[in-house]
């Protein structure tokens, strides 16, 4: 019987991918990330490969002797070495779509806490007091402000609808994307330059590659409004988490809202875990009941599609198997 490895997890059990995985699989898993020898050896005879956070280096990919597929639970593939199973001839398959609409939503959330000063006046009230919790300047309005939205892929289109409707006036920038394009969309094509310098808000929806790793630095910063406001939801390498807190330290940047962070978990005392101005959470934006459980059964049914020598969808390395020859 094909053995498909689950190799770490954060779920409460895998009865989701049991229920698909199991009639036709035998089934192995660990909860918890193990070191990359560890993993090499767990994965070795392994038919296709499903996972979250563990690091998939050339050292385990190069252990796997059967498998035909890696699957990760999520859209950022980063903690996978494309290359490495490109060379081997073994197709890696993302989950793009799962959670579009939670993780747009979670940016606007950040948005508005981060505008209407949600968090401070919550507070506020609960030590007791009544009334603005900061200065009246600190309360703004989106349909006043203008929001510049770096990538406009799946995710950062639904962060401009959201964000039109709001009557915000939207900035893009994304090389890949004509100008046009984003035009007929109801949003202003930009160059990263001008988006930075005028707008109050900056929202970075880009995946993690070479081009984009420490995009957000010193001189990106620099460039900025010294009163801007920073979200990610994206990912946590896309920003130099030392040039974001100098930032922030300094009063060039007005606030942030963070859902993820370089590194994860954001380490035990950090200075931004302190500071009135920034929000953050534990990259939870994709999540959702109906999110969680498409990510799941998608990732069970592509590796059972792998192990029966079928067509794989969302694969992301340029490997495309011939379906029936696997």
């Amino acid at each position: 019987m094909p053995k498909v490895i689950i190799t770490d997890y954060t779920f409460p059990d895998l009865e989701i991918e049991a229920a698909i995985l199991e009639p036709h699989t035998e089934l192995v898993s660990v909860k918890e990330k193990l070191p990359p020898a560890e993993l090499a050896e767990l994965v070795h005879d392994a038919d296709a490969v499903i996972v979250q956070f563990a690091s998939i280096n050339p050292e385990v990919i190069s252990a796997m002797q059967k498998a035909k597929v890696i699957v990760r639970y999520g859209i950022g593939v980063d903690n996978v070495d494309l290359a490495a199973a490109k060379q081997r001839g073994i197709p890696v398959c993302n989950i793009p779509d799962y959670c579009v609409d939670e993780v747009a939503d979670h940016a606007l959330a950040f948005i508005l806490a981060s505008t209407r000063q949600v968090l401070p006046n919550a507070l506020h009230v609960r030590a007791g007091h009544w009334g603005l919790a900061l200065p009246v300047g600190s309360m703004q309005a989106l349909k006043y402000l203008t929001v510049g939205v770096v990538g406009f892929g799946r995710i950062g289109r639904e962060v401009v609808t959201r964000l039109l409707a709001f009557k915000a006036k939207v900035l893009v920038f994304d090389p890949l994307v004509s100008a046009a394009q984003i035009t007929q969309f109801g949003a202003e094509p930009c160059d990263l330059d001008a988006l930075l310098a005028r707008s109050d808000i900056v929202t970075p929806h880009c995946p993690s590659t070479a081009a984009t790793k420490r995009m957000f630095n010193a001189e990106t910063f620099a460039k900025m409004k010294p009163d801007a406001v920073f979200i990610n939801v994206s990912r946590g390498d896309l920003t130099d988490s030392g040039a974001l807190l100098e930032a922030l330290q300094s009063g060039k940047l007005g606030a942030a809202a963070l859902d993820v962070f370089d590194p994860e978990p954001i380490p035990a005392n950090h200075p931004l875990l302190t500071m009135p101005n920034v929000i953050l959470a534990a990259h939870v934006a994709s999540v959702s009941p109906r999110a969680v459980k498409t990510l799941r059964e998608t990732a069970a049914k592509i590796a059972l599609s792998a192990v029966r020598g079928e067509a794989l969808s969302n694969i992301v390395n340029g490997v495309v198997p011939n379906p029936g020859a696997l």
